[in-house]
């Protein structure tokens, strides 16, 4: 049971209801996590904006959905693992086992693989990567502009981790647990 309240979307305060109807326009339905956020109508705004200007980046959907299963695995995470499972498998088209390999930081295609092991050394450092790590991801053909999208694109998912992981939000996907939990 989730530890901070999920209002319903009626109850949302009333500066939320439009990102909350666009949520639910994109998606079909409004998930336990944005209505968590709608709480705050400047945490669901700053959630919503940095998402969707992420959307628009060089990073195509694939290794953006794979980011954000390396990441949620990493904090352990079992709300945005069973979200990001979902939305990778159904709506992304990750097969079960690049979903698999992206919860360990791994893909089978080379350039993916460097960027999902740069998230990992990125989230594990706390962002002080060595000049090896950024030469890696150089040599897998990664420009400075989606090097900044990769360590962005963890940022947002340590964002969404953390919210979940303090609420313990109640997990409205089909389950999926972290390692860690496991």
């Amino acid at each position: 049971m989730s530890r901070l309240s999920i209002p319903a979307v009626a109850d949302a305060p009333a500066a939320s209801q439009p990102l909350l109807a666009a949520v639910h326009k994109k998606l079909g339905v409004v998930p336990n996590l944005m209505k968590l956020l709608a709480q705050s109508p400047a945490a669901l705004e700053g959630y919503l904006s940095l998402s969707g200007a992420l959307d628009k980046g060089a990073l195509n959907a694939k290794l953006r959905e794979s980011l954000a299963l390396a990441v949620a695995e990493f904090n352990g995470c079992d709300y945005c693992l069973a979200a990001h499972s979902y939305i990778g498998k159904n709506l992304v088209k990750l097969s079960d086992d690049e979903i698999a390999q992206a919860r360990d930081g791994r893909a089978t295609d080379a350039r993916n693989d460097a960027a999902l092991r740069f998230a990992q050394r990125v989230a594990g450092e706390r962002g002080r990567v060595q000049d090896a790590d950024i030469a890696a991801l150089r040599a897998a053909g990664f420009s400075d502009a989606e090097t900044v999208e990769i360590v962005l694109h963890v940022a947002l998912n340590v964002l969404t981790n953390y919210v979940n992981n303090v609420a313990h939000t109640d997990v409205d996907f089909p389950r999926v647990s972290s390692h860690t939990h496991a």
